[in-house]
C-alpha cells in the first residue's frame, strides 16, 4: 500500500452531500481515500453503509471513520464514559459495514489528573473494547488521535504507547494538532522526522507501513488548537512534511481537514509526488 490522499468527509465539489456521492467524487478528483465523518453522531443505517461499501469497492477508494466528538474516556461521570464507549463501538460497527479500516477518535481529557492515571484508565477501556470488536468479528482498527490542546489526553508518546500496548489499536497522527499543541513547534523536516522515528521506535516498521494521518493548516493560541485553516494561509510547513513522509517511506492514509478539503488534499498529493 502506498500513501493515499483524501478528504475529511464529502468533497465540497460533490453533487449533494451524501457519502456515496462523496466517494465517487474523490475518485473523479484522482484522490485515493475519504474519511466518513460521524462527528455529530452515528446516524447512518446499515443499508446506506452497504451502498457506500459497494461504491468504495467499485472505485477502489479506501475509507476510514471519524467517531463523534463527544467522547471522553476519563469523564468524572460513569454514564458519560459508557456513552463514549458506545459511540466508538457504533462507529466501528457501521464503519465496518462501510468497509472502513480505521476508527479515529479523540480519547479523553486530563481533568487536572496525572497523565499516567489517565493513561491507565483509557488503556483499560480500549483494551476491553478492542477485545469485544475482535470477538464480534468487527474488523476495524481503533485509532486514538493526537490531540491539539494541552488539556486533552493524547500527546504523541501517550498515543503511541496506547497503540504499542493494545492489539487492535493504532495511532492517528494529526500533524496540525502536534503543531498547535506545541505552540508552533513540530514544524520542520527534523521535527517531522523525529515524529516518524518515534512511530517506528514504538511500533516498528509496521507503524510506518500502516499510518493514518490528519493534515491541515491550523490556527492556535497558548491553549493550543483554535481552528483549521487552508494550508497556504497557515504556517504549517507541509512541503517538508511531505519530504519526511517520502523519505521514511510512510504508507497509509493522509486525510486533509482543511476548510477547502479537496483543494488542499490535491495540493498535498501533488507536493508529495513532486518530491
Amino acid at each position: 500500500m502506498s500513501l493515499l490522499f483524501g478528504t475529511a468527509g464529502t468533497p465540497l465539489s460533490a453533487k449533494g452531500r451524501g457519502s456515496e456521492g462523496g466517494v465517487r467524487r474523490v475518485k473523479e478528483l484522482g484522490l485515493g481515500c475519504m474519511e466518513l465523518e460521524f462527528v455529530r453522531g452515528v446516524r447512518m443505517k446499515e443499508p446506506t453503509a452497504e451502498k457506500i461499501a459497494d461504491t468504495a469497492r467499485k472505485t477502489g477508494i479506501s475509507l476510514s471513520v471519524h467517531a463523534p466528538y463527544y467522547i471522553n474516556l476519563n469523564s468524572k461521570e460513569e454514564e458519560k464514559i459508557q456513552a463514549s464507549i458506545k459511540r466508538i463501538y457504533d462507529s466501528a460497527y457501521i464503519g465496518n459495514i462501510c468497509g472502513a479500516g480505521s476508527i479515529v477518535f479523540h480519547p479523553a481529557y486530563y481533568h487536572e489528573q496525572n497523565g499516567n492515571t489517565v493513561f491507565s484508565k483509557v488503556e483499560s477501556l480500549l483494551e476491553e473494547l478492542a477485545g469485544q470488536l475482535e470477538d464480534e468479528g468487527i474488523n476495524a482498527t481503533l485509532r486514538p488521535e493526537t490531540t491539539g490542546k494541552p488539556s486533552q489526553f493524547g500527546n504523541l508518546e501517550e498515543t503511541l504507547a496506547l497503540s504499542a500496548s493494545i492489539e487492535g489499536v493504532m495511532p492517528c497522527i494529526d500533524f496540525a494538532h502536534l503543531h498547535a499543541r506545541s505552540k508552533g513547534e513540530e514544524n520542520s523536516y527534523a521535527e517531522f522526522s523525529a515524529v516518524l522515528e518515534k512511530v517506528e521506535e514504538y511500533l516498528g516498521k509496521e507503524g510506518l507501513r500502516n499510518m493514518h494521518m490528519h493534515i491541515s493548516g491550523i490556527e492556535y493560541t497558548d491553549k493550543g488548537e483554535k481552528n483549521h485553516l487552508v494550508l497556504e494561509e497557515s504556517d504549517l510547513n507541509f512541503s517538508e512534511l511531505m519530504q519526511a513522509l517520502k523519505d521514511f517511506r510512510a504508507q497509509g492514509l493522509v486525510i486533509c481537514e482543511s476548510p477547502n478539503l479537496e483543494q488542499d488534499a490535491l495540493l498535498l498529493q501533488k507536493t508529495y509526488e513532486n518530491k
